[in-house]
């Protein structure tokens, strides 16, 4: 009995079907509604973005309409977007008479007199004097003072140059100056007894002295010219 109870009970109070059943019906009918405005809130925003971007461009299209007055077809000539070849003009011809021309922006010069009548209830900066006509050039005289002739100031920053002994001494002493000297001029001066001629037929004639580590006779080598293979007869086995 307990266990039948339990049973309903549970199918009842806990796990209704029936309620489940309704409440995932009102789940889906609210998702239903939230999908349909999301809809048309994605809608307005693209109609907006829309109307925003042809504003824009009809904005440009009416400032470069501006900019590009002077194009405009006259009396005399006709201009580039009324073509006499065309049965209709261009639509810009007719935004260009619809529209009036750019006006030269002219620089605003503030008043230097301007931001005192502003701050003049607070009285937070001082007023300043406006001197339109430029100062005068500054005398070059001496000015008053215990100050020294610009001829002595330029006569001590322009002196020569006096070392003192320290500097103007050498660091090398006289002795490896000499020997210094006496390098250099051996060798400007070297003269050599054998002259030297490459060109001329001077050594022509001359013998051949062999060095000293070579015993033999400066004659060609028949290896690699008549044979390849050192002849040796005393290593040779001797037939029986």
């Amino acid at each position: 009995i307990q266990k039948r109870w339990r049973g309903y009970y549970v199918r009842k109070y806990i796990h209704n079907y029936y309620a489940l059943k309704k409440y995932l019906e009102a789940i889906s009918v609210n998702n239903e509604i939230v999908r349909s405005e999301l809809q048309e809130y994605t809608e307005m925003k693209e109609n907006e973005e829309k109307r925003k971007d042809l504003e824009k461009k009809e904005k440009e299209k009416k400032y470069r309409a501006r900019k590009m007055h002077y194009l405009l077809s006259t009396a005399q000539i006709a201009g580039i977007y009324n073509s006499p070849f065309r049965k209709f003009p261009d639509p810009m011809e007719l935004l260009l008479q619809n529209s009036k021309p750019l006006s030269h922006r002219r620089q605003q010069v503030k008043s230097p007199f301007a931001y005192e009548l502003y701050d003049w209830p607070t009285c937070r900066r001082p007023p300043s004097v406006f001197t339109a006509q430029p100062l005068p050039p500054i005398d070059k005289q001496k000015p008053q003072g215990p100050f020294r002739d610009p001829a002595e100031v330029l006569w001590q920053r322009y002196k020569p140059l006096d070392p003192t002994l320290r500097v103007a001494a050498s660091v090398s002493s006289p002795l490896e100056k000499a020997r210094e000297e006496m390098k250099r001029e051996e060798w400007r001066n070297c003269v050599h007894d054998n002259e030297f001629l490459p060109f001329s037929s001077y050594h022509k004639n001359e013998k051949y002295d062999p060095s000293i580590c070579r015993s033999g006779k400066y004659v060609q080598e028949t290896y690699g010219v008549k044979h390849f293979r050192e002849v040796q007869p005393e290593k040779w086995v001797a037939e029986e």
